[in-house]
């Protein structure tokens, strides 16, 4: 406790709790026939029993309305859960590869082209007369 001069009275300092972060949390993932078997669950319940289900089972009612949906797409591998991230497409990759490879060798087709054509301009510099290319067989 502290005393305030200015007021006389006493102000106690304020509390610090502890709070523990976890570094990365854990998505949930649910099999399809976990899905099946809450949907059917669901399904069962009188009104009023569909709240102490997801709160049972910790869900959201936005799960079984997402679960409900795949359902209906008639799909039971449209249950199980998606792998998440960028959609890889093989030919942009292949594509991507060989657009690489073309502008790498570009410049290295400009770095030769610069180091054949310094003779020439050193004999131009000097007026020297430029020998004519011998003929390829």
């Amino acid at each position: 406790m502290l005393e305030s001069p200015l007021l006389g009275d006493t102000v106690t300092a304020p509390r610090v709790t502890v709070t523990e972060v976890v570094a990365r949390p854990q998505r949930r993932h649910f099999s399809a026939e976990y899905k099946l078997r809450v949907l059917q669950e669901a399904d069962r319940c009188i009104p009023g029993e569909l709240g102490a289900l997801l709160r049972r089972e910790g869900l959201y009612s936005s799960h079984l309305t997402t679960w409900r949906r795949q359902r209906e797409a008639g799909e039971l591998a449209a249950l199980r859960p998606k792998k998440r991230g960028r959609l890889v497409d093989p030919h942009a990759e292949a594509l991507a590869r060989l657009k690489r490879e073309n502008t790498k060798l570009q410049a290295q087709l400009e770095r030769v082209e610069v180091i054949i054509d310094a003779p020439k301009k050193l004999l131009v510099l000097l007026n020297q007369p430029i020998p004519d290319a011998p003929e390829r067989k």
